[in-house]
């Protein structure tokens, strides 16, 4: 093999350079190499678009692709070389408390430790320990398989809110976050209502069985949501917009939560401290919840990954419907302008194809 590889490298002014990066190796026999086929752009790495932080300058980004196996260390039997398979990005020091109990997406030292090796999707090649390589069946595309990242962080969520059968639910944001939580919602038996100020987006969620719609932009939410609650307020409200959009989303969502209700977090904060007023008195006072959802490890003794790869190759999630723009990595660029722009372009998840 070469010893270099293709990469878009991020630079001072928060955007990508294409270029020749020294090509990984297996530091140990129970590691792989996989050629990245597909890669993702998550509301995570939008974030970061056109902002100067010399922490990534000059990194590789990206934690949401799927790929081939190219080369396997000699105690790896659980792929191939061949083998296509999605690649969990979340890779704790595997020494802490937190990962000794599978809870590696707490774990102190996750973002150094995967980002020096697994969590680096923007670019040809990729190495990782075979335990976060699943095999996928042959019938999910590796631009679906893409989208599991996505969905795990929604299963943990899920798995945190005690969801039940009936329960009414709100989803604000309709983003790959949002869309995927709906239907982990629907897929448990609930009803949910989903708010976005995107109508393309809004208009996908109906697609997939949201049972009600709102564009807070233009509709009277708090009226919607007591309609479709019989006047009590959401039983659980999934906050699924995140970044520059808290502010506002966060109070919005203890608002729409019932007396005894709960507030999962799953959008993700800006860095650093923020403050965000919210009704404590009334959060006291009516006992919601305030759950805060971080990535996805592990549910009891089943990978969250592996566990959206089965609800996806059983056709009971749909990754293909969220898919609207495709681009190749010498066009990262364009990409991530069409992902940041959704109001004009209808973005929901942009693939990166290398």
């Amino acid at each position: 093999m070469e010893k270099t590889m293709k990469a878009a490298v991020k630079n001072a002014a928060g955007t990508f350079d294409i270029a020749n990066v020294d090509l990984p190796e297996l530091p140990h026999d129970d590691w792989v190499l996989a050629r990245v086929r597909v890669a993702g752009i998550c509301g995570t790495d939008l974030r970061h678009w056109k902002k100067h932080d010399p922490n990534l300058e000059h990194k590789v980004m990206g934690h949401e692709l799927a790929g081939e196996v190219v080369k396997v260390g000699n105690a790896v039997s659980n792929v191939k070389t061949g083998d296509r398979v999605v690649i969990e990005t979340l890779l704790g020091d595997e020494t802490c408390d937190w990962c000794n109990v599978q809870q590696y997406n707490i774990c102190p030292n996750l973002y150094p430790v995967r980002m020096k090796t697994v969590s680096r999707a923007f670019a040809e090649y990729v190495i990782g320990p075979a335990k976060k390589f699943y095999k996928l069946p042959a019938h999910v595309s590796f631009e679906e398989a893409t989208l599991l990242d996505t969905f795990s962080v929604c299963i943990h969520a899920i798995h945190l809110s005690g969801i039940g059968l009936n329960d009414k639910i709100v989803v604000i944001g309709a983003g790959p976050i949002g869309l995927g939580q709906l239907q982990l919602a629907k897929i448990s038996g609930a009803d949910v209502m989903v708010t976005d100020v995107v109508d393309s987006s809004l208009a996908i969620a109906k697609e997939l069985g949201a049972d009600v719609v709102v564009n807070t932009s233009k509709e009277d939410a708090h009226a919607k949501l007591m309609e479709f609650t019989n006047n009590q307020g959401a039983d659980i409200t999934f906050e699924c917009a995140g970044g520059p959009s808290m502010p506002q989303t966060l109070p919005q969502a203890t608002t729409f939560t019932r007396v005894g209700g709960k507030v999962i977090v799953v959008g993700g904060f800006e860095t650093g401290e923020q403050a965000i007023p919210l009704n404590w008195q009334h959060m006291q006072k009516a006992e919601i919840q305030l759950v805060l959802s971080a990535s996805y490890a592990f549910h009891h003794i089943y990978p969250e990954m592996k566990m959206c790869l089965d609800l996806l190759a059983k056709g009971k999630l749909n990754a293909s419907k969220l898919v609207t723009h495709r681009f190749k990595i010498d066009d990262i660029n364009e990409a991530f302008e069409t992902a940041q722009n959704k109001q004009q372009t209808h973005a929901v998840f942009v693939a990166l194809s290398l």
